[in-house]
């Protein structure tokens, strides 16, 4: 049970703990694209061959799919803003061992501890309902869940910028700057609201997870350079597909589990991480071709030659969209509701590639399509939290939005794995090079804009909320318990739903 002085904190300083928490999404966020600008470079840099040095991206994004359930889970237990802190400690730790790393092993560790620093997002994301009042909620959640995507957008020109005007491992001094910066506002003017709920963490679960979800998009992230049709591609994703199942079996049998499936079946949140995927498949594609077809030789006669710097700089303004849209996005939460809030993201995503596809000719004309695909997603970033903290049960709430952070992955694995198969499939040689043909660009667009209207027809499917809570079956065990147990300024702040 809080105490009084807790309260008036909660209610006093809800701007600064939200930017607090905005900032260590951002700082977190941005660990996934950093070392994109020196991704050739890395085998020589650390003596290793170019194959193996690909990890040193992969192993970042694996890490967080893991690590974003399974800190929310923690959070639900022990309290989220003690997970929040060491999430930021983790990431001060990681980002200090890649700046003194010069071998790919203590390179691959470092970039890991930055992936399960990516858990914070979530965790921030649950917190904030309960640290704002009602007015502020759909607001503050679309600013944070717009991090996700905000983060990899800057964190592209930025990394260039400092690869640039200095040597490679400043990348890393910098993130760890600005983790130990995140690590003493986290415990400085983030509240402690008492929200742990007694639990046990299912350590086989966890493993269960981590072990399917790495052998699955191991094989999806590698499917364009061994092949589809490769042994290795294909057992990779059928071992994963068959951990999956047998680790759902496992979760639906034991009281206490990494992810309560039952709650996740429900109509909203199923029917929302599904279309997470979409969206998220949305986000990515964008994110992997505007900046491959800005810096295509001019010779090509489609490619606008532009450096990787410059290339980052007309992606910058993106990310930037994606923020600004966050008054705008929780503004249309409050008033056409959530779910109408997700279909109008993924439909002006699709919009975003459409216009790509059209207006493909110059660098501003691909800058405009991005800002519009980015301002999609911002908007359907925003709604997807919404949805499912309504639909889940406050025991389980960084769980839950753990989950959808996960789906939000899983979609942009796939993406990446799919537009790299259409580039490299459909390509010219041009003084011994091959590069992909316009006709693959313009095909990378309209499957991205395919998945984003996907996004929109299984979004459409989502029920309204009153038919799920008259619905909501069965009662959940320990359900009662956790509303009853709530602080009482906590309740008191509990958004209404849309």
């Amino acid at each position: 049970m809080s105490n009084p002085d807790e309260a008036v904190e909660v209610a006093r300083n809800p701007l600064v703990a939200v930017a607090a928490l905005c900032f260590g999404g951002l700082a977190a966020a941005t660990t996934q694209t950093m070392v994109i600008p020196i991704q050739s470079e890395l085998p020589q840099l650390l003596h290793a061959d170019a194959a193996d040095t690909a990890w040193v991206v992969t192993v970042t994004l694996l890490v967080a799919a893991i690590s974003m359930p399974v800190s929310g889970r923690l959070a639900d237990m022990v309290g989220k803003q003690r997970v929040l802190v060491v999430s930021a400690a983790t990431l001060v730790v990681g980002s200090v061992v890649c700046a003194l790393s010069s071998t790919l092993l203590p390179m691959l560790v470092g970039r890991a501890l930055q992936g399960v620093a990516m858990g914070f997002i979530p965790v921030a994301i649950s917190l904030i309902r309960e640290i704002v009042p009602p007015k502020m909620a759909a607001t503050s959640v679309a600013a944070m869940s717009a991090t996700l995507g905000v983060g990899g957008a800057i964190g592209l020109p930025l990394a260039a910028w400092i690869a640039d005007s200095g040597h490679w491992h400043l990348l890393f001094w910098v993130a760890a700057g600005l983790a130990t910066i995140l690590v003493v506002a986290v415990e400085a003017v983030v509240p402690h609201v008492h929200d742990a709920h007694r639990g046990r963490l299912d350590v086989v679960g966890a493993l269960g997870l981590a072990l399917g979800l790495v052998s699955f998009l191991v094989g999806v992230s590698k499917a364009s350079a061994w092949g589809w049709g490769d042994a290795r591609t294909l057992g990779a994703i059928a071992a994963g597909v068959v951990v999956l199942l047998a680790w759902g079996a496992y979760e639906l049998r034991v009281s206490e589990p990494m992810v309560d499936l039952r709650t996740s079946a429900q109509r909203p949140v199923l029917l929302t991480n599904i279309a997470a995927m979409a969206i998220g498949f949305g986000m990515m594609a964008q994110s992997i071709v505007v900046p491959q077809l800005l810096q295509a030789p001019v010779s090509t006669g489609y490619g606008l030659g532009q450096t990787v710097l410059q290339a980052g700089l007309w992606m910058a303004p993106g990310g930037l969209m994606m923020m600004l849209l966050s008054p705008v996005s929780g503004a249309l939460i409050g008033r056409v509701g959530a779910k109408l809030t997700l279909i109008a993201g993924a439909i002006v995503l699709g919009a975003g590639y459409l216009v790509a596809l059209f207006l493909m000719g110059a660098a501003w004309q691909l800058m405009v399509a991005a800002c519009i695909a980015s301002a999609g997603v911002g908007i359907g970033y925003a709604a997807m939290p919404t949805l499912i903290l309504d639909a889940a049960p406050p025991r389980e709430a960084g769980a839950a939005v753990g989950l959808n952070a996960l789906m939000r992955s899983v979609g942009t694995t796939i993406a990446a794995a799919v537009m790299a198969t259409v580039l490299t499939s459909d390509t010219k040689v041009l003084g011994g090079i091959a590069l992909p043909t316009q006709h693959a660009f313009q095909l990378c667009f309209v499957i991205g804009a395919a998945a984003a209207f996907l996004g929109v027809a299984i979004a459409a499917t989502i029920p309204r909320r009153q038919d799920d809570e008259v619905s909501a079956d069965l009662p959940r065990e320990g359900h009662g318990e956790a509303v009853a147990g709530i602080a009482p300024h906590v309740a008191d702040l509990e958004p209404h739903r849309s």
